[in-house]
């Protein structure tokens, strides 16, 4: 199988947050591409699957602290704080998603961290 993102594409959208190693909503669909919206829809049909150590919310705090390490303007035109997803939270989406996509990319997730 070919390789299809780059270790440092995968690493550069990983953040710690709360003490664990997260990836964020729109990091993600951008990956699996597919809206944000797409994929937050899916975790609310499913949002039995992703307890707190899957998933969170960032808290108004976060967010600040997170749009000062990151120089984008790619945060505008968002009404709700973005979702952070852990490692199993990540492996969960790819189920939820049901695309071959989705699928792909979590094998190289699973393999770049291993």
């Amino acid at each position: 199988m070919t390789n299809i993102i780059s270790a440092e594409i995968i690493e550069k959208k990983i953040y710690l947050i709360r003490g664990h190693k997260v990836m964020l909503d729109r990091d993600l669909a951008e990956l699996y591409e597919v809206d944000t919206k797409v994929l937050i829809q899916a975790v609310k049909r499913n949002i039995e699957r992703f307890p707190d150590d899957f998933m969170f919310q960032l808290n108004n705090q976060e967010v600040v602290n997170l749009r000062s390490q990151i120089v984008t303007s790619s945060w505008g035109g968002r009404r709700y704080n973005p979702y952070a997803f852990t490692e199993n939270g990540v492996a969960m989406l790819s189920g939820v998603l049901n695309i071959d996509r989705a699928i792909t990319v979590n094998i190289e997730n699973i393999h770049k961290t291993a």
